[in-house]
C-alpha cells in the first residue's frame, strides 16, 4: 500500500492540473515509442520517426511548470555535451500557448524544437500524468527509460547512458 501512495498522489495531481482521467499505460520501457508529428513554433512538423537512428530525449513540459523550468538548463548542458553523439531533444509543450513558449525558448536560447500538443493526443499516447515527464528513446526507436517528474543531473546522466550506449 505504501508503495502505491506516491503514484496515487501523482495521478491526483495530474487530474488537478487538467488531465481528464488517468492516462493509458502509454509508452512502456522496452516497447517502440509512439510516433508523432507535431508542429513546432514555426508550424513546421517534427516527426519522431524522422529521428530514427539517433538517441532522442522527449520532454513533456510547460512554461508555467516550475520543475520544467528548473530542469531546462540541465537538458541544455546535456545536449551540448552529447551533440557529437547525435543526441536530439524534442520538447513537447502541453497546456500552454505558443507565444509564452516562444518567448521562453528565445530567452533561454533553447537549441531544440518545442512542439505544441494542443489536444494532448501525444501526451495521452505516451501516458503522461503531468509535466515534466521525460522519455529516453534509443536509436532503434525503443523507449529505454522514463522519468516521471523533475530530472536531476544524475537522473539525466543515468537515463542518457541507456540511449547513448554508455551504460
Amino acid at each position: 500500500m505504501a508503495a502505491t501512495l506516491p503514484l496515487v498522489l501523482l495521478a491526483l495531481w495530474g487530474v488537478a492540473l487538467g488531465m481528464r482521467s488517468l492516462p493509458p499505460a502509454g509508452a512502456r520501457v522496452g516497447n517502440p515509442a509512439p510516433d508523432f508529428a507535431l508542429p513546432d513554433l514555426d508550424g513546421k512538423p517534427v516527426r519522431l520517426g524522422d529521428l530514427r537512428g539517433q538517441p532522442v530525449v522527449v520532454n513533456f513540459w510547460a512554461t508555467w511548470c516550475g520543475p520544467c523550468i528548473e530542469e531546462f538548463p540541465i537538458l541544455q548542458r546535456a545536449l551540448a555535451r552529447h551533440r557529437a553523439d547525435g543526441l536530439v531533444v524534442v520538447g513537447i509543450v502541453v497546456r500552454d500557448n505558443s507565444e509564452a513558449v516562444g518567448a521562453f525558448m528565445t530567452r533561454m536560447g533553447a537549441p531544440w524544437s518545442a512542439v505544441m500538443d494542443p489536444g494532448e493526443d501525444v501526451a495521452r499516447r505516451f501516458g503522461i500524468y503531468a509535466p515534466p515527464e521525460t522519455f529516453f528513446i534509443d536509436p532503434q526507436g525503443v523507449v529505454a527509460g522514463r522519468q516521471i517528474g523533475q530530472l536531476t543531473a544524475a537522473d539525466l546522466d543515468r537515463q542518457l547512458a541507456l540511449i547513448l550506449g554508455k551504460e
